[in-house]
């Protein structure tokens, strides 16, 4: 179990919105335990999604009509509607909170039955895995991500040959298999889900893995192999449960729910895919807040903001901060039981540009089984933040792929972009776009726009290039090969059977001119771009 010193709560309701600082306003979105059989005292991770109909959904781990737990669908505005009650004897205790997947549905998994499912977004449940407990792990708590190529990733606490949890892969069609079986010296207990890199491969954390037992932070490829790339030792933090953050830096962010040089309270980290690690920060709970089960949202100011489960200045019942990425630490807000306690769940930034999140506990709901200042809320933050659109799904693709776009405001969309290039769309609706990726993209921004102004997309997006043919098929070093594909611009490397090429010349989208290397193997040719890499199916032989 975690370790998390949860401190007597008192019954405070009054005030639901809050400023705590210039242009940045604390609001009450809905209180869970205002309804019956509302479910309430959300878990972690806990994670909201926003749907293509621009609405939050998510799951609290206890309450709806079996008492097992519900998902729900809250808007923008907090109208709240439970969709789903999870049955303690097919699945119940979802912790997991949810993701969305690219076919407009959203995945998670139960702790009890140890169940992975997909959830329509009318509430139809479907378990599209069920691991056996003892070999393949039990008691998920984190729910599955969509990996790019399109398959499903998880983690499950604990089971599997070492009882220290294991990395799943799930294909679409429900084929369920175990990626790696954990071991005390790397990912003992993977309580959160996992990030996928820029590099294609998945980061987790885990809580006791490592060689110091105070946690880990691993790589895996999609094939299963695993690297630690960083131990925990207590000083630099232990305990990781939260999830991974992949900054626009394409490095990776995360909390630790204890260690630092505060002893207790917990670190705020950042690591290089190749394993370079640094405290950004280490919380000090009387002042900053303490215990980070919940992981860092970047948002479109270019900041981090996370949560304190316990500590702060008021209380002791939770805080939330800013810390950019140079380390810059704010505390923001104290929560109050009336406005919440205990904040679990990562931050969601929607594309209206507001913070969402919940807290387990505070809040003025109020059923038998769930009491004033007990069943927790679901809030929201504005940070003066404008609206933007993002992706349903990782935002890499090729060119004449279709690419899912989450936002607001489109019915009327005049024009989508992918960095300068024009893109054909499909506008569905006023919260969602589908669009093809055009000729002559490059990895940039995307742009809609709108009736009401242009949104610019919060992450940039990468163009994968391809490479179809070249020629001559074979010569000796020093030959001029033509490259011939798609998205060739802005390539930052070239090689020959893995040699860097030291003379190439891109002439358009289309073509690179490489001369090939001393040293060059026979082997394929490689092209990569700001995009990503791509090879070509028949190799260059050397004469």
């Amino acid at each position: 179990m975690k370790k998390t010193l949860l401190l007597a709560m008192s019954v405070l309701v009054f005030s639901f919105t809050s400023a705590f600082s210039h242009a940045q306003t604390f609001s009450v979105l809905y209180n869970f335990g205002a309804q019956a059989n509302d479910p309430y005292m959300p878990g972690d991770p806990g994670l909201l999604a926003q749907g293509q109909d621009g609405n939050l959904h998510g799951s609290a781990t206890s309450g709806g009509a079996s008492t097992a737990g519900a998902a729900y669908v809250v808007t923008p505005a907090g109208s709240f509607t439970r969709i789903y009650d999870f049955l303690y004897g097919t699945g119940g205790y979802p912790y997991s909170g949810l993701t969305l997947g690219t076919d407009g549905n959203y995945y998670g998994s139960t702790f009890n039955t140890s169940a992975i499912f997909r959830l329509t977004p009318q509430g139809g449940y479907t378990a599209i895995a069920s691991p056996v407990a003892g070999t393949q792990g039990q008691n998920p708590q984190a729910p599955p991500i969509q990996g790019t190529d399109g398959n499903f990733y998880g983690t499950i606490t604990s089971g599997g040959a070492n009882n220290d949890g294991t990395i799943y892969k799930i294909t679409p069609s429900g084929t369920f298999s175990v990626l790696y079986t954990c071991a005390a010296s790397d990912c003992s207990g993977p309580y959160a889900p996992l990030a996928q890199g820029t590099d294609g491969n998945f980061y987790g954390t885990s809580q006791y893995g490592g060689t110091n037992g105070s946690g880990s932070i691993f790589k895996i490829t999609p094939a299963g192999k695993l690297t630690v790339l960083h131990s925990f030792n207590g000083t630099d933090g232990s305990d990781p449960v939260a999830p991974l953050l992949v900054g626009k830096d394409h490095n990776l962010y995360g909390t630790t729910h204890n260690g630092g040089t505060f002893t207790y309270y917990g670190t705020i980290f950042k690591i290089t895919p190749a394993g370079v690690f640094s405290v950004l920060h280490n919380m000090n709970g009387s002042t900053d807040g303490a215990y980070l089960d919940a992981g860092l949202v970047q948002a479109t100011d270019g900041n981090f903001y996370g949560l304190g489960v316990n500590g702060g200045s008021v209380n002791g019942y939770g805080s939330l901060f800013k810390i950019t990425p140079a380390g810059v630490f704010t505390a923001l807000y104290n929560f109050d039981i009336s406005t919440g306690a205990y904040p679990r769940t990562t931050l969601l930034q929607h594309t209206n540009g507001l913070l969402y999140g919940t807290t387990q506990s505070g809040g003025s709901g109020s059923l038998a089984s769930c009491s004033p200042g007990s069943c927790g809320v679901i809030y929201s933050v504005n940070i003066g933040a404008a609206p933007f659109v993002t992706f349903a799904g990782a935002a890499v693709a090729k060119v004449g792929k279709t690419v899912e776009i989450l936002g607001q405001g489109f019915t009327g969309t005049t024009s989508v972009s992918f960095g300068t290039a024009a893109a054909s769309y499909t506008v569905v609706s006023d919260n969602y776009l589908t669009a093809t990726v055009p000729n002559g993209a490059t990895t940039a921004v995307v742009s809609v726009k709108t009736a009401g102004g242009r949104l610019t997309s919060n992450r940039v997006f990468r163009v994968t290039p391809q490479v179809t043919s070249f020629s001559p098929s074979s010569g000796p070093v020093g030959t001029v090969v033509t490259i011939t594909g798609v998205s060739l611009t802005k390539a930052t490397r070239v090689t020959f059977g893995g040699i860097a090429a030291t003379a190439y010349t891109v002439n358009s989208d289309t073509q690179i001119t490489a001369t090939a290397p001393t040293g060059a193997l026979t082997g394929k040719i490689a092209v990569t771009t700001a995009g990503g890499a791509a090879a070509s199916a028949a190799s260059f032989t050397v004469n």
